[in-house]
């Protein structure tokens, strides 16, 4: 039990200072966001300080929690569906490249389809609900996803699952420990991107829709040309998408590739 803690706490640590890149590349968007400030003035690009302080108003304000909550709620709810039905299909077309074959030009007709576009036919066919956000993400996000997996599982190296086989692992425990595992490496760089797309596609949705939610925030500053209170909710709905990505997304693909960081020559030696 010491020892799990232990591994636990160090790869913790590990993540935590390896923070300092994500710091630094933050630190140059901020420099240049004042450069671009000084060169074009308040109406272009606001004070980042000013901003900052719109930001801090809007995070402690009710209204703005509700309003963050309810978009936060709907990308989490079409990210869920799209990772979960993508992964799945992709999984099975992975084991049949028939179903590979079959899958993928639709595929490329829905990826040739706007996200815009796939709005608007929602909104017709649902109104301007939550149900016409989560089924827009769904769309949008789920062929990355599935992409992912099915490229992840038909690109396993088989020979491992045969070792596996060897040593008494049956159906069930190679495709988890064995041919999971491998799928898990560009996976999860699908779903990073299909949570950020789930959150873009939110916003777009209710601001086009009127559906409230931070995309209505957005079109009522748009509308008071209220650029400062507009870059503010854009931080909000981007430091939001961070939380989750790094609180929820990376943990989990940490856990699953251990056996990567244990390969690594500084990794844990047992």
């Amino acid at each position: 039990m010491k020892a799990l803690l232990a591994d636990r706490a160090e790869r913790l640590l590990h993540f935590l200072w390896s923070g300092w890149a994500g710091l630094a590349a933050l630190a140059l968007l901020a420099a240049a966001w004042q450069a671009g400030h000084e060169r074009w003035g308040d109406f272009i690009l606001p004070d980042p300080l000013a901003t900052v302080q719109a930001v801090w108003v809007l995070a402690w304000s009710a209204e703005a929690q509700d309003l963050l909550w309810l978009t936060t709620k709907r990308a989490l709810a079409g990210f869920a569906l799209s990772a979960l039905a993508g992964t799945a299909i992709g999984i099975i077309a992975g084991y049949a490249p028939a179903v590979m074959r079959l899958v993928r030009p639709l595929l490329t007709v829905i990826l040739g389809v706007p996200p815009i576009a796939w709005i608007v036919l929602t909104m017709m066919w649902f109104g301007t609900s939550s149900t016409t956000v989560a089924v827009t993400i769904l769309i949008a996000a789920l062929p990355v996803v599935f992409v992912a997996a099915a490229e992840g599982i038909a690109s396993r190296d088989r020979g491992l699952g045969d070792m596996a086989e060897v040593f008494g692992y049956g159906t069930l425990g190679r495709f988890w420990f064995i041919d999971l595992r491998q799928a898990a490496a560009p996976l999860f760089p699908a779903l990073a991107l299909a949570l950020g797309t789930a959150f873009k596609v939110a916003v777009m949705a209710e601001m086009l829709a009127n559906a409230g939610g931070i995309g209505g925030a957005l079109a009522r500053a748009r509308a008071m040309l209220d650029v400062p209170q507009a870059l503010a909710w854009v931080m909000l709905a981007v430091a939001t998408l961070v939380v989750v990505e790094y609180g929820l997304v990376r943990p989990m693909q940490a856990e699953v590739e251990r056996w990567r960081r244990a390969a690594q020559p500084w990794g844990i030696k047992r």
